[in-house]
């Protein structure tokens, strides 16, 4: 007979699992703890799902800021360096048409170490001078002006007019060139 009401309590406490009170005696079935564990489990694995996510979130956010910002200061640094490079070609119009007799004092050779700072200064930002005579004419790279007769030098830049220069991989000022035609 104890078999029997063993039975019967373990009926009437499954026929109970589905309330969330406790049984009579303050608490609560192995049924309803494994289902409030399930609930539990599952409740866990969202607040971790969604935490991975914000964390996810947080770090495509914080490398996408610094992405922007790195871009801005290049593009910031680019403006400033474009209104630097009449002053360069200045400097370089002056050192091709020094006169001799100026040329060997020693002020033309200060004045010649100052464009050669201003020129690795540039270079330390990334500035690169584009390479034009001789190489095929890129619209890309180079600005055609002039178009003259060269024969054999169909579509190569024959002369170079004004300097470009790139900032890293990016064209500041195309190169101004003479294109030939055959």
């Amino acid at each position: 007979m104890s078999d029997d009401v063993t039975k019967e309590t373990v009926d009437n406490q499954a026929s109970t699992t589905t309330t969330e009170e406790p049984s009579d005696n303050g608490s609560f079935s192995h049924a309803e703890l494994l289902e409030k564990l399930a609930q539990a489990e599952s409740q866990a694995a969202d607040y971790k799902d969604q935490w991975l996510r914000a964390a996810a979130d947080y770090k495509n956010y914080k490398r996408r800021t610094e992405t922007e910002r790195a871009e801005l200061l290049r593009s910031a640094s680019g403006g400033v360096i474009l209104k630097l490079l009449p002053v360069l070609d200045d400097f370089e119009r002056a050192i091709a048409n020094i006169p001799p007799e100026v040329a060997e004092t020693p002020w033309w050779g200060g004045t010649q170490l100052i464009a050669q700072k201003l020129r690795t200064i540039l270079e330390s930002e990334g500035v690169t001078p584009i390479a034009a005579l001789d190489a095929d004419f890129d619209p890309n790279l180079h600005e055609a002006v002039i178009y003259e007769d060269a024969p054999g030098q169909e579509g190569k830049v024959v002369a170079e007019l004004q300097k470009g220069y790139k900032l890293r991989d990016r064209v500041l000022r195309p190169t101004m060139v003479k294109v030939g035609k055959g």
